[in-house]
């Protein structure tokens, strides 16, 4: 198991990994796939919750879909073996695209 993966840390820490942003948050990051599928395909993406005072949410971010498969598995799939570097660049992206 190689937890420089998004799934792969998941499973060996038990939890999600957490990140600090350039707008000064922290952030954790999830997975989520559509609840049904369109055009025969379903759609993962990535979650990032943005944590306040009190490790109470504070708001969150979402990518775009990044994956599609025939199954929430078979997309969810790509999703969870993306480095944990990716999903940071992903992190930046969605910061980015909300303070533009």
């Amino acid at each position: 198991m190689d937890d420089t993966t998004l799934g792969g840390y998941q499973q060996i820490h038990g939890r999600p990994p957490a990140f600090g942003a350039a707008d000064g948050q922290a952030y954790s990051v999830d997975t989520f796939t559509d609840d049904s599928a369109e055009a025969g395909r379903y759609g993962a993406a990535l979650l990032f919750v943005r944590w306040g005072e009190g490790e109470r949410p504070a708001g969150h971010l979402e990518t775009d879909y990044i994956a599609f498969g025939a199954t929430p598995d078979d997309a969810l799939a790509p999703v969870l073996a993306l480095t944990l570097e990716q999903v940071k660049a992903y992190l930046d992206q969605c910061v980015a695209r909300s303070t533009a």
